[in-house]
């Protein structure tokens, strides 16, 4: 067992991967957590679920990412809860992990807030898994169709996406090129008029934290390409076959893509500590948990504030640079050192809305410049290659999307089921598995 200062860190995430990675000379001891071998890199998953790329192309191996790390160790398990008074993160298997600083960095999942049939019968996109099903579900309405026309005038090809943020409108784009510009060639005798694509939001216009110039371009660059764009609607109830609007309309659906919230992952109600909006832990300005200041929370579950009080963005970039301030208050506490507070350094926004079109705004720190259409898209493409884990999958990503903007085809069109994890079988019942299917503990301590 080594002497060193134990730091746990639960989850694989931007926060949790560059926590590690802030760690990596320092005398401590750290021990990765989570129910997958991978990092996700959640911003591409609307291109997995549209046959722009293949699962592997935006995930990378955790123990592969720290080869070099010597003082790291991965451990796959699902976190049930924290057993505060011994210090020890209970894993679903029973066994108990000590701890000397933990961070917790587990994510969200999406929000449905109370709307019923949201999680029977809608699509989410936090996962491989969720993708590559979601991909599997559209080509699977294109054949059915194929096979039975008579399933259009029921709305099998009505594709709804329920919030306008930046992952309703990019899937927005990605889905109409896909109906435009790929699946004609393999359906060429059906009718593809016949595919809808519906971006619903509650909101007067889309992209909320965006410019009013690039709200108004990102809804007309949609609308020109075949987008229905409903502003001012919300849904109230959503079955097997079609979804109510709270005005009484009806939309014919078996396709709703639910973009329209998070919320922290449900581990939080595990945890016996205060909560803030959104279901994310109350911490101190240093980003520690107040009744353990052993304990940080770091990304989506972090309920953090600006000066203003306003909780920050659940954005990757909050995510890697509180991943990265809550290893360095740890190396602090072991110095002896005061902690300080964590400041997040906004960098911008970004949206892709499809082929040649792209909104990006940096920030008064950054000059403020801000470009739409071709320079919009080419930087969003840019900036991602560059945050993407694993230089084989930037390559391949590379690869793949030059392929696909010049021979107008996408080649990841394949029918396949991924089997959920139990842990993300969180985002159909809202629960942790171990809350639906308890299971017995043999309270295993595990060293490292």
């Amino acid at each position: 067992m080594s002497s060193k200062a134990r730091v746990v860190i639960v989850g694989a995430g931007f926060a949790g991967l560059y926590a590690a990675k802030a760690l990596k000379k320092a005398p401590v001891t750290v021990l990765m957590i989570d129910q997958h071998n991978y990092h996700t890199f959640q911003p591409l998953l609307y291109q997995v679920a549209t046959a722009g790329l293949e699962a592997g192309e935006i995930a990378h191996q955790v123990r592969a990412t720290f080869q070099k790390q010597k003082n790291f160790y991965f451990r796959q398990g699902i976190v049930i809860r924290v057993d505060w008074q011994e210090r020890a993160v209970m894993l679903e298997d029973g066994a108990a992990i000590p701890f000397d600083y933990l961070i917790l960095a587990a994510g969200a999942i999406y929000h449905d807030f109370g709307i019923p049939g949201v999680r029977q019968n809608g699509f989410f996109l936090k996962t491989l898994s969720e993708a590559v099903n979601l991909r599997s579900h559209i080509l699977k309405q294109f054949e059915r169709a194929d096979a039975d026309p008579s399933l259009l005038e029921k709305g099998i090809l009505n594709f709804v996406i329920v919030g306008g943020g930046p992952t309703g409108v990019e899937m927005a784009g990605a889905l109409v090129e896909l109906f435009d510009l790929v699946l004609p060639k393999d359906f060429p005798h059906l009718d593809l008029s016949k595919a809808k694509v519906i971006l619903l939001e509650m909101q007067d216009h889309l992209l909320a934290p965006y410019s009013e110039t690039s709200r108004k371009y990102a809804q007309k660059i949609l609308e020109r390409r075949g987008v229905e764009v409903r502003l001012g609607t919300t849904v109230a109830r959503v079955g097997p076959h079609e979804l109510e609007l709270k005005s009484g309309e009806i939309i014919p659906t078996e396709t709703l893509i639910w973009a329209a919230g998070i919320r922290a992952h449900p581990l939080v109600n595990a945890l016996g500590v205060e909560l803030a909006n959104g279901y994310r832990i109350n911490v101190n300005d240093d980003l520690s948990i107040p009744e353990y200041n052993q304990a940080f929370v770091a990304g989506d579950m972090a309920g953090a504030s600006d000066k203003s009080g306003r909780l920050y963005p659940q954005v990757a970039q909050v995510a890697i640079q509180q991943g990265k301030h809550a290893a360095k208050q740890i190396l602090k506490l072991i110095g002896g050192e005061k902690t300080t507070a964590f400041h997040y350094f906004d960098k911008g926004l970004m949206a892709i809305i499809g082929r040649n079109a792209g909104v990006a705004e940096l920030s008064k720190r950054l000059l403020g410049l801000r470009f739409r259409g071709f320079l919009g898209w080419l930087s969003w493409l840019f900036i991602h290659l560059i945050y993407l884990v694993g230089y084989q999958n930037r390559v391949q990503v590379f690869i793949d999307w030059a392929y696909n903007y010049f021979s107008y085809d996408r080649h990841a069109r394949l029918i396949t089921q991924m089997r959920p994890s139990p842990g993300e079988l969180v985002n159909k019942t809202g629960k942790l598995a171990t809350e639906a299917s308890p299971t017995e503990s043999n309270n295993t301590k595990v060293t490292f």
